[in-house]
């Protein structure tokens, strides 16, 4: 591997800049998980997502540049001599085709406004408050004011990993059958699943990217939760002094909020999941 070299001081400072960037999230999630206080928006990319916070906080400078004077690399996957390998590159040649195949399929495909965040509502169709997977935070309207939403909806969830958390009522009521297998067929770029999975995709990717590209789309990922939060069914507006009022999305005026955050959402995930494309090419050709 040919690439560039940075001197000790160089990487010791963007690594710090790296650390300090994501402590801004990691600190506050770690002090909660010490005091067992449990977080229904913020905690979610720590426990959904397979990214430990020790291993967001580490920062790689991808595959290609060389890290000078830099033992603390010398026993992590797929460094040699402070610097990605060739070898570890081939090793994951189908996670990465997998993701080229997937992320260049969503970035082609039409955007598609008109979900209004029911995926949530339908997580909780037909439920007892008691059963919700947040049973801490009320229903805002009632468990049969819930079930009515999403009766009078037409609901078209093309998310996989949203679909199959539906309820065994609601699966059937979704226009759309995706599957685990069949991901790069459905995944839409306004869908808010989507563009939070660019950071799941970005870390996978790990060290063979820049942690400054999953640090990116860790924030994005952050940003999107809140308004998938905001717009669900629960009842939030007492967590964290009011910060999470509710996107109304069963009226007119909610589900026109819900979209035009959707499509600020989608605008800034465009440009991160072509920068994800390239890595993976980029990754491709490597002999």
């Amino acid at each position: 591997m040919q690439g560039q070299v940075l001197e000790r001081t160089e990487w010791e400072a963007r690594a710090a800049a790296h650390e300090a960037r994501v402590d801004a999230f990691v600190a506050p999630h770690l002090a909660r998980r010490r005091d067992r206080v449990k977080h229904p928006v913020h905690d979610f990319l720590f426990t959904y997502y397979a990214q430990r916070p020790a291993q967001l906080r580490r920062w790689h400078p991808g595959y290609g540049v060389r890290l000078a004077d830099a033992p603390e690399y010398a026993g992590l996957k797929g460094y040699a001599d402070g610097a990605v390998t060739d070898e570890h590159v081939a090793s994951q040649r189908p996670l990465i085709e997998s993701l080229h195949r997937l992320l260049s399929a969503t970035a082609g495909r039409p955007a598609n406004f008109g979900c209004f965040g029911m995926h949530e509502w339908a997580m909780v169709y037909r439920l007892s408050e008691d059963e919700t997977r947040h049973a801490a935070w009320p229903l805002r309207l009632g468990p049969e004011g819930t079930d009515a939403v999403v009766e009078s909806h037409r609901i078209a969830c093309s998310h996989f990993d949203a679909y199959r958390f539906f309820t065994p009522a609601a699966a059937p009521l979704n226009t759309l059958r995706p599957t685990s297998a069949d991901r790069p067929a459905y995944e839409q770029p306004a869908c808010l699943h989507a563009g939070m999975d660019l950071y799941k995709h970005a870390f996978r990717l790990t060290p063979m990217v820049s942690s400054d590209l999953v640090a990116d789309c860790f924030e994005l990922a952050r940003d999107i939760r809140v308004l998938d939060m905001r717009a669900a069914p629960y009842d939030l507006s007492g967590l964290d002094d009011g910060a999470f009022e509710p996107v109304r999305v069963e009226t007119a005026a909610g589900k026109a909020e819900y979209v035009e955050a959707q499509r600020r959402f989608a605008e800034r995930a465009a440009p991160l999941r072509a920068r994800l494309v390239a890595e993976c090419e980029r990754l491709l050709a490597v002999g």
